[in-house]
């Protein structure tokens, strides 16, 4: 197939990037970092979300766009940050589907990113897809968000939105952030430790995408593994892992001083299910903490 993807320089993109171009797709990245390093045959036009339209060509001729460009999330929300945020989504989005809406060489699919903060934070609730969504700054923005992806059926373009919770991987995300202090033997659970994490293996995430890029698949689908865990859990499992004590929790007024009003999104319980994803046919690699930590850690 032919790929258009979006937000190729985070993370999370530069590994999907990887996989797709090594499982014979044709594919071509829009980016606002015109150094992306790319695989070989990956073809490359500058686009920032915020920026407007995407370049002429950049959705042209695509089979399925993979949208996962906006401004990180994971820092500390001012007005102006969260203004950014937003826009980038919202804007974002619009003016891509904007892009595919031309008759000529449209899209047949738009796999969108989303985020569990749909949900809201809803203590030991257990979360699919048909949950409703949460209040407060993050849901709405998820909910805005995938409104626009979801303008894109009117042409007839079927639009797949993952949710996708905490991203484990070797190099980025939130596991990247916590080892240092696990290392020293340091860390230890967020506030009570009771609030539910809902997780996945870099490397099933990017397959979710693959997977929903390639099947007739439509609608939400929960980016999670199928053992959400509760964050003192996830606390003893990686100290586990790496053979060291975790007996310094992090008190919740701490990492309102030290984040601000996102701290909410790290205190926030979200006990979510990939029943969708599962319904569908897609298989986990790392269904479980433990050896997805080992994976990772290795």
């Amino acid at each position: 197939m032919n790929i258009t993807l979006t937000g190729a320089s985070g993370f999370i993109g530069r590994r999907l990037m990887k996989l797709l171009s090594t499982s014979g797709h044709n594919l071509h990245v829009l980016s606002r970092h015109a150094g992306t390093n790319l695989p070989p045959n990956v073809k490359l036009s500058v686009w920032d979300a915020l920026g407007g339209k995407p370049p002429a060509g950049g959705v042209k001729g695509a089979d399925v766009v993979i949208h996962l460009a906006g401004e990180p999330i994971a820092q500390r929300w001012t007005d102006e940050s969260k203004r950014r945020i937003r826009a980038s989504r919202i804007e974002g989005t619009r003016s891509l589907v904007e892009a595919m809406s031309q008759d000529d060489g449209r899209p047949r699919a738009l796999v969108c990113s989303s985020a569990i903060g749909y949900y809201g934070s809803r203590g030991d609730e257990v979360l699919t897809e048909s949950s409703t969504p949460g209040s407060g700054y993050l849901p709405e923005l998820c909910e805005a968000w995938e409104r626009e992806a979801a303008a894109a059926e009117q042409y007839g373009v079927r639009v797949v939105r993952v949710r996708t919770g905490v991203v484990l991987a070797r190099h980025g995300g939130a596991l990247s952030k916590m080892l240092p202090p696990f290392r020293m033997g340091i860390g230890g659970r967020l506030a009570s430790g009771k609030q539910w994490m809902s997780w996945i293996h870099l490397d099933d995430l990017c397959e979710m995408f693959r997977f929903a890029a390639e099947q007739p698949i439509r609608g939400a689908i929960n980016g999670v593994a199928p053992a959400p865990v509760p964050n003192a859990e996830f606390t003893r499992v990686l100290a586990s892992a790496l053979h060291r004590p975790a007996i310094f929790p992090v008190p919740a007024f701490g990492l309102k001083i030290m984040f601000g009003e996102m701290s909410e999104v790290l205190l926030a319980s979200q006990r979510v299910m990939p029943k969708g994803a599962e319904q569908a046919g897609f298989r986990f690699r790392h269904p479980q903490l433990a050896p997805a930590l080992a994976d990772l850690l290795k």
